[in-house]
């Protein structure tokens, strides 16, 4: 199973990231969305799943969680916009996967058995860091992670 990761778009859709996430099963936003419009674009590509950044505000943004919890088989993933907000213990938890946004700064570490990640931002570029989306793998072999810088 691809699942696509984006974050911190804050209004800004690039046709790269598209073209990055193009054939995923899942998309999951770690929010800083910044319009509605992103989502409906990121939707015609595969079902969305999405979480309310710092940033969202608005009609639009008050229906998204500022967390969610995503079964995919045997896997489960949690989803925040802040990894500084999380007030769980994810390996105790069940999670193997935590997913979020907000620093800008790509990020995949594993720790107690979790995959942390941080798919970067891709909307406007902040300071020197990279515009990237990511991609999770899920398989018989665990999970798998790939990077995609935009520009």
């Amino acid at each position: 199973m691809r699942i696509g990761l984006i974050s911190d778009t804050h209004g800004l859709l690039r046709p790269a990231a598209l073209a990055a996430l193009r054939g995923c099963d899942l998309i999951v936003h770690a929010g800083d969305i910044g319009s509605g419009e992103v989502l409906t674009a990121l939707e015609a590509l595969a079902p969305v799943r999405a979480v309310r950044g710092n940033n969202d505000h608005g009609p639009w943004a008050e229906a998204l969680p500022d967390d969610d919890v995503v079964q995919l088989g045997e896997y489960f993933l949690y989803v925040l916009h802040d990894r500084a907000g999380l007030d769980l213990d994810p390996a105790a938890a069940g999670f193997q996967v935590v997913v979020s946004g907000h620093s800008h700064r790509p990020l995949h570490e594993l720790r107690d058995g979790v995959h942390y990640i941080n798919p970067g931002s891709a909307g406007p570029r902040r300071f020197s860091l990279p515009i990237t989306v990511a991609e999770l793998m899920l398989g018989a072999d665990g999970p798998e992670v790939r990077f995609f810088e935009l520009a």
